[in-house]
């Protein structure tokens, strides 16, 4: 991940399962990504794969997890060392999302080969695992993550829809709206950044004229479209 995007909060992943195929010297390779975000939910996609291609030659594997991708794994899974596991990871890790970031994370590629035949050579395998994952991303829907501050703003039951409102207008992401005895709660998210947050407060000062103060609610990963 860029020292940007980390600082900021953010990265991206895949919003979906999703699939491609590609024939290489009459070899098949069915890549399938999915996201991950445990090493568990990982090998639980490569078992699923080996029960539904069982008669396959080879199920290679690597996956990127964790905001900061702090974990990576791959596995050659029979094909000469260094010719698969390794250059499925590297597409991977090296592929540019928005913005040119590279930032792909919680997502597991697994390729399974079919033989046909014809031996590919070590240069050749490289290739083409790292093409399969590689175009099999060409196609994929991704979604970013932030990490987001939630807070919860008072308002009383009446003037609950107008701020709610007043706060979507001005650009800030509600949540939702909870109604108590007491009175409502709107609860937002906000981009983990001294300046989202500065705005935000100032903003909100300006619609209330100072009379909501903010409780803070802890801080989630957040998808975003």
């Amino acid at each position: 991940m860029s020292d940007i995007d980390a600082a900021a909060g953010r990265y991206t992943t895949v919003a979906r399962e999703h699939r491609a195929e590609l024939e290489i010297r009459r070899s098949r390779f069915i890549t399938v990504l999915r996201r991950t975000e445990t090493e568990e939910q990982a090998r639980a996609l490569v078992a699923d794969l080996r029960r539904e291609f069982h008669d396959a030659r080879h199920h290679c594997s690597a996956f990127v997890l964790g905001p900061a991708r702090e974990v990576q794994r791959s596995s050659d899974d029979g094909e000469p060392s260094g010719t698969a596991g390794i250059p499925m990871l590297e597409a991977l890790t090296k592929r540019e999302t928005f913005n040119g970031a590279t930032d792909l994370s919680d997502i597991t590629a697994v390729t399974v080969r079919y033989f046909g035949g014809i031996l590919l050579g070590a240069g050749g395998l490289v290739r083409a695992y790292s093409e399969s994952v590689s175009s099999a991303l060409d196609t994929a829907p991704l979604l970013r993550r932030r990490r987001m501050q939630l807070y919860g703003i008072p308002a009383g039951h009446s003037a609950a829809g107008r701020l709610e409102n007043d706060l979507r207008t001005a650009g800030i992401s509600v949540l939702g709206t909870d109604y108590l005895a007491a009175g409502a709660s709107i609860n937002v998210a906000l981009p983990d950044t001294p300046d989202a947050l500065a705005a935000f407060h100032a903003r909100l000062a300006s619609l209330t004229a100072g009379a909501s103060e903010p409780v803070p609610l802890g801080t989630e990963w957040i998808d975003r479209d």
